[in-house]
């Protein structure tokens, strides 16, 4: 009895939870409804098929439940009850495979009139291409892709000319018109999801995926990659903006063509020797560091990462944070650079500049730091010379208490919290597996040991 009582009351908390319960679907942002009916058909089916088995149950623990007076009869074969059986499952298993494959043949019949967006995966993070306005994408190839061509894109293709290349997390969409979507991995399996969009599909090396939707709600959503892709996985984070025509097209143009791209002068180091001089003061005439000013050395470090911080400086990305004490410092020096062209002078002036290894000045264990540099090592590369592939700047030589510093900020929300520095998002997620100092000390004590 207790167990057919059990059995009763796992119905009924199961029934109640389902309908009670407030976590459900987040509110669908796309024409995919169809995809919510087939599952909440799924639910019934399922749900009908769990209260009338569980219900069995207890009905036969009740009903043949042990008495010293009846004896047990066995019958092998009963074909009345199976073709019911039969007939029953069948009728369930139609009620949920034909939906589905009414939905399928919507899902890979894309509308004429949409236009293509390609999504391009890459551990861990996110980059988009448009067509430009000839409306074709031009072909890639993987043996094009290099630090200054990340799309892999052909340089003798013509239609390639004038694509759009967002080089950032965050995707733009308008509201009310159809697109498809081109995915294509740089790596590994990843995958394009949209809670609100309820389509998704995996991004497999060596071939193009496809979805499509018509977004139907403004706002702005997380994209997430939900299959497991490495060490980053859970920091591979994006988003979709989902807003009118003429703010899309706005955000659109905004943006670099390949050949735009393609044309851009490397930056003029004669021309950023004097722009330097500011910078001096602080980080030191060869660009190695002044600990007693806070400055980090500068020399040896990617001039694609020194151009990005400064932009985020100029932008306040960077040194906007209350307790950004030193950060705050940098904002009037990077404003010193009028333009792009300075900050890529700058840049190219620091690159020419001797790479001599930092002072050591944190004490760890640097044993235990190898460990967690693991970790570490899968963006920033095992000799900590640093990846520009995977965003991760060099750690080997630079200015270990400075490293100290930026961790910690890290943890405690300094850094990488504002929504356009992308990819110290990442890199806080990432420092939150320091469980304290020691831990930090540890690791860049290790980092100590990269030269």
């Amino acid at each position: 009895m207790v167990v057919a009582i059990v059995l009763i009351l796992l119905i009924v908390g199961s029934v109640l939870f389902h309908l009670l319960s407030p976590w459900y679907f987040t509110p669908i942002a796309s024409n995919w409804t169809t995809i919510d009916d087939t599952i909440s058909i799924t639910f019934w089916v399922t749900g009908i098929v769990f209260v009338a088995v569980n219900l069995f149950m207890a009905w036969a623990v009740i009903r043949y439940r042990y008495r010293k007076d009846r004896r047990a009869e066995y019958e092998p074969e009963n074909k009345k009850l199976e073709w019911w059986l039969t007939g029953l499952t069948t009728v369930g298993i139609v009620a949920m495979l034909a939906p589905g494959l009414y939905v399928w043949a919507k899902f890979v019949d894309v509308p004429d009139d949409a236009p293509v967006v390609e999504a391009v995966g890459q551990q861990w993070h996110w980059s988009y291409r448009f067509p430009g306005k000839d409306g074709v994408l031009g072909t890639v190839d993987a043996r094009y892709v290099s630090d200054k061509n990340p799309f892999g894109m052909n340089p003798d293709d013509p239609n390639g000319r004038d694509d759009i290349l967002i080089s950032s997390q965050e995707l733009h969409l308008p509201i009310g018109k159809p697109v498809k979507m081109l995915l294509r991995s740089k790596d590994v399996l990843h995958n394009f999801t949209v809670a609100q969009f309820r389509v998704k599909m995996d991004l497999v090396p060596g071939l193009v995926t496809y979805i499509w939707l018509t977004p139907t709600r403004a706002g702005k959503f997380d994209l997430l990659c939900q299959e497991l892709c490495g060490i980053g996985h859970f920091a591979m984070r994006g988003s979709v903006v989902v807003e009118e025509e003429a703010a899309f097209q706005a955000w659109l143009s905004r943006h670099p063509t390949f050949a735009q791209t393609s044309a851009q002068a490397a930056g003029d180091a004669a021309a950023g020797k004097p722009l330097y001089a500011a910078c001096a003061a602080c980080h030191g005439a060869q660009g190695e560091g002044t600990p007693a000013l806070h400055a980090p050395k500068l020399s040896g470090q990617g001039d694609w990462y020194l151009k990005r911080q400064l932009k985020y400086y100029k932008q306040g990305a960077r040194g906007t944070h209350d307790k950004d004490v030193f950060g705050k410092v940098m904002v009037p020096m990077a404003a010193t650079l009028v333009d792009d062209a300075a900050i890529d002078n700058v840049a190219a002036y620091i690159k020419t500049l001797p790479d001599r290894p930092a002072p050591a000045t944190v004490k760890g264990n640097a044993s235990n730091g190898k460990q967690r540099y693991v970790t570490c090592g899968a963006c920033h590369g095992a000799d900590g010379r640093g990846v520009q592939a995977m965003n991760a700047p060099g750690l080997a030589g630079m200015s270990d208490w400075y490293l100290v510093t930026q961790l910690k900020n890290y943890k405690q929300g300094i850094r990488g919290t504002h929504p356009q520095d992308q990819y110290g998002v990442q890199m806080a997620l990432m420092a939150a597996i320091l469980r304290d100092d020691q831990a930090v000390n540890d690791l860049v004590a290790y980092i100590n040991t990269l030269r």
